[in-house]
C-alpha cells in the first residue's frame, strides 16, 4: 500500500527521522506541538544545530503543529522524549500525551510506530489502549509497531541511514509493512525482533551497558587516583589487547545514557527483582560530578590556594561534547559543590542555549574573555573549540601555580609549560 508518514515529536531523534522519511516518501509531515519549533524549521532553523539550514530549506517536509493535518496519515511514527521524574521514575506523561493526539487522527487501517525508549510492554500495554480509546476504533482496527531510535547527538559519522534499524510489530503483517517502510530510508538493513516487548528491551539494554561499562571506567579511576596512577595511562595500555573494551571515566548525563537503565529497573522492581549491578552502576555514575568538585577543592587546598571564595571557572554544561543539549547534564553537580564550599564559579558553553540553561539550572553563562587570573579551571566538557585552543591557551587562564582539572583527559599533560596543577578523572 501506499503510505503516507507522519512522524509526531520533532526534537534530536524524530527531525532526522523524519527528514529521512521526506526523502523517500513525498507528503511525510513532521508535526510537533511547539509551534515556535515548527516556525523555525520552516525558516531553516534547527535550535539543536543538528540539521543544517540548507537541508531543512531543501526537504519537503510538511513541518505543522495542526493536529487536523495527522488525519491525512496511515503510518505514524512516534518520537517523543521518554523522561524519569525527580525520583528516577519513568515518567510517560509525553508518551501519553502523544498517542492521545495521534489517536485523534488515527483511521482504521493505519499503523502507530514507537521509536521512544521504554520498558518491554508499554507500547502494547500503555500506548494501544490510549490509542483505541481516544480513537474510539477497535484494537484490531488499526497496528502497533516498534522501532527503537539509535541517534547519536553531535555525531555526524554514525547518522541514521548508516545504523542498523531494529524493527517489529505485533503480528507478522505489521512487522513486514514496519520493516518494508524503515528499509527504504536505512542503508544499513533492519533486523526483525521477534517481538515488540523483544525490541524494547533491546533498545533498553543498549543504553544500560554503556552506563554500567562507564560506571567501572569511573569507578577504577576513583581507585587510581587514591594509587597516583593516571587513568588514562593504564586504559592505553590495557587497551593494546584486543578484547578489551575502550571505554573512559566521565561524566555520564543526558536523554539517554543517564535514564535508560531506570526504565528497566523500575519494572524489574514491579516483578520482584531488585537489580544490583545496574543501580550501583548508575549510583557511582551520579555521584561523579560531586567527586571532580571535592578534588578541586582538595588540590586548592594543596596548592595553597584557599577554596572558599576561589575564582574558578568551568568550561561546558551541556551532556556531551559538541552537542547543545544540556538535559540530565551533571556539570550542574559540580558547580552545586563547590558553591558547598564557598565557590561561585564562572561558567563558559560556546553551542549551549543561554536561556535554557538559565531556565533549567539557574545558571549563567559568561564569555569567555572573563576567564583570566582563575585559581582553577575545569575543562568539563571536551567541545572541539576548548580542544582546539590546546594546552598553552587554555593554561593562560589560569594564575601561576592555579589548578586544571581536564575532566575526560582530553589534553596533553605535557604541553603545560606553565608551574600550574594538572588533574584529569
Amino acid at each position: 500500500m501506499s503510505e503516507r508518514i507522519a512522524v509526531v515529536g520533532l526534537g534530536y531523534v524524530g527531525l532526522p527521522v523524519a527528514l529521512a522519511f521526506a526523502r523517500k516518501f513525498p507528503g511525510t509531515i513532521g508535526f510537533d506541538i511547539d509551534q515556535s519549533k515548527i516556525d523555525e524549521l520552516r525558516r531553516g532553523e534547527d535550535r539543536n544545530r543538528e540539521v543544517p539550514p540548507d537541508v531543512l530549506q531543501a526537504s519537503t517536509l510538511q513541518f505543522t503543529a495542526d493536529q487536523e493535518a495527522l488525519k491525512q496519515a496511515t503510518f505514524f511514527v512516534v518520537a517523543v522524549p521518554t523522561p524519569v521524574d525527580r525520583n528516577n521514575v519513568p515518567d510517560l506523561t509525553p508518551l501519553e500525551r502523544a498517542s492521545e493526539t495521534v489517536g485523534r487522527a488515527l483511521s482504521k487501517g493505519a499503523i502507530v510506530v514507537y521509536e521512544s525508549t521504554v520498558y518491554p510492554g508499554v507500547t502494547e500495554d500503555v500506548c494501544g489502549p490510549i490509542l483505541a480509546k481516544t480513537s474510539g476504533l477497535a484494537r484490531s482496527d488499526f497496528q502497533l509497531g516498534y522501532s527503537p531510535e539509535r541517534i547519536n547527538p553531535g555525531d555526524k559519522e554514525h547518522t541514521i541511514e548508516k545504523i542498523t534499524k531494529i524493527v517489529s510489530g505485533e503480528n507478522d503483517a505489521a512487522l513486514e509493512r514496519v520493516a518494508h517502510i524503515y528499509s527504504a530510508i536505512i542503508e544499513a538493513g533492519v533486523h526483525r525482533a521477534q517481538s515488540i516487548k523483544v525490541a524494547e528491551a533491546a533498545k533498553v539494554i543498549e543504553n544500560t551497558q554503556r552506563d554500567i561499562n562507564i560506571a567501572l571506567m569511573n569507578e577504577l579511576a576513583l581507585i587510581f587516583d587514591l594509587m597516583g596512577i593516571r587513568t588514562s595511562d593504564v586504559l592505553a595500555a590495557a587497551g593494546t589487547k584486543w578484547n578489551f573494551l575502550k571505554f573512559k571515566p566521565g561524566l555520564v548525563g543526558g536523554h539517554c545514557i543517564g535514564v535508560d537503565p531506570y526504565y528497566l529497573t523500575t519494572m524489574a522492581q514491579q516483578l520482584g527483582y531488585q537489580p544490583e549491578v545496574i543501580l550501583a552502576g548508575r549510583r557511582i555514575n551520579d555521584t561523579m560530578g560531586a567527586h571532580i568538585a571535592r578534588r578541586l577543592v582538595k588540590l586548592l587546598v594543596n596548592a595553597d590556594i584557599p577554596a572558599k571564595g576561589a575564582r574558578v571557572g568551568v568550561l561546558g554544561v551541556t551532556f556531551k561534547e559538541n552537542c547543545n543539549d544540556i538535559r540530565n547534564s551533571k556539570v550542574p553537580n559540580i558547580i552545586r559543590e563547590l558553591r558547598d564550599f564557598g565557590i561561585e564559579p564562572l561558567l563558559h558553553d560556546p553551542i549551549a542555549p543561554a536561556h535554557e540553561t538559565l531556565e533549567e539550572y539557574g545558571l549563567t553563562l559568561s564569555p569567555f574573555h572573563e576567564f583570566r587570573a582563575l585559581d582553577a579551571l575545569v575543562l568539563a566538557v571536551s567541545h572541539d573549540e576548548y580542544v582546539t585552543m590546546g594546552a598553552e591557551r587554555l593554561q593562560s587562564c589560569l594564575r601561576e601555580g592555579g589548578v586544571l582539572i581536564d575532566v575526560k583527559s582530553a589534553l596533553d599533560p605535557k604541553q603545560m609549560v606553565r608551574k600550574i596543577h594538572y588533574w584529569s578523572l
